[in-house]
């Protein structure tokens, strides 16, 4: 039963983050894997207003450096690497990174989730107008006209966000009202730079060098006209990282890794957390939730083989 860890949790988010300090505080050997940046998504999230504890909210960066921090007082390691594939058919899980083997007693797939892109030919648009991230990019576009694409929580915030450089900010959503949540609705409508434009979709864009004009169609009419902007926000949902597992673990339609409620997925000793997992909720603190429960039902896990 030798292996390298007790523990190897794949992905450094806010719930791969708080399962590694929970695991390490139970004087678990732990390695968390992250291909980029520990924090995962809210290291990009502006500003973070509804985790308990902090009433006047905290960026996005310093909550992910504040949780990485306190995870590593507890004895936790974090390695960047990808992982390229998964071995879970023995007691012992092997994670194929790009340059070794490594493996686990134990392991918790935190890997997160990007994006859902468009799929009307922005990608050529990628870094000329064509953006993902408001608080990467928005002072690119200061005192110019930008379209913001979608009608939930972070598409809505984000558009706010937008406005503090922007002069105007074009809220594109399907439907004739929007998924966000009371207060940030609110926000939107009190924000005279903000125009929404309901029940339309973007079907295209155009530009010689970069992004002028973001074609717009109306879902009931079919009417379409362009807009004309500098840039273009996409925020209509996302897209699990779980293409690596292929098959190794039982996924939903959509590509989310399914759990019980002790965050187990189909195979003994692999749990799941945040994002990627099949919840009805997507937020840090239910992220947080997730890998105090996970890293709990590894710990009972590894004590009972």
């Amino acid at each position: 039963m030798a292996a390298d860890y007790d523990l190897v949790i794949i992905g450094a988010g806010p719930g791969g983050l708080t399962a590694g300090l929970y695991a390490g505080r139970a004087m678990m050997k732990v390695l968390v894997l992250e291909k980029l940046v520990p924090g995962g998504q809210i290291i990009v999230t502006d500003w973070i207003e509804n985790y308990p504890g902090f009433p006047d909210g905290i960026s996005g960066f310093d909550m992910g450096e504040k949780m990485k921090t306190h995870m590593l007082n507890f004895g936790a390691v974090i390695e960047t690497a990808e992982v390229q594939s998964v071995d879970f058919s023995d007691w012992v899980k092997k994670i194929e990174l790009n340059d070794k083997t490594i493996t686990a007693k134990s392991v918790i797939l935190a890997p997160g989730a990007a994006p859902r892109p468009l799929n009307i030919g922005e990608e050529k648009f990628i870094g000329k107008g064509v953006s993902f991230c408001a608080t990467c990019d928005a002072p690119f576009f200061k005192g110019k006209t930008v379209v913001a694409v979608g009608g939930g929580d972070t598409a809505v915030q984000e558009a706010l966000y937008l406005t503090k450089f922007a002069d105007k900010v074009y809220l594109v959503h399907r439907r004739d009202e929007l998924r966000a949540t009371k207060i940030l609705q609110e926000r939107a409508f009190a924000n005279n730079k903000i125009e929404i434009i309901w029940d339309s979709v973007v079907t295209g864009m155009d530009g010689l060098f970069s992004v002028e004009n973001v074609i717009v169609e109306n879902v009931k009419t079919k009417e379409k006209k362009p807009l004309a902007a500098n840039g273009c926000f996409i925020w209509i949902g996302i897209l699990p990282n779980t293409e690596f597992l292929d098959g190794d673990v039982e996924l939903d339609e959509s590509g989310f890794i399914v759990t019980d409620p002790h965050m187990a997925t189909s195979v003994k000793g692999v749990f799941a957390v945040g994002d990627a997992r099949n919840t009805p909720l997507r937020q840090v603190a239910t992220a947080v939730g997730d890998g105090a429960i996970a890293a709990l039902s590894a710990e009972h896990y590894i004590e009972n083989m």
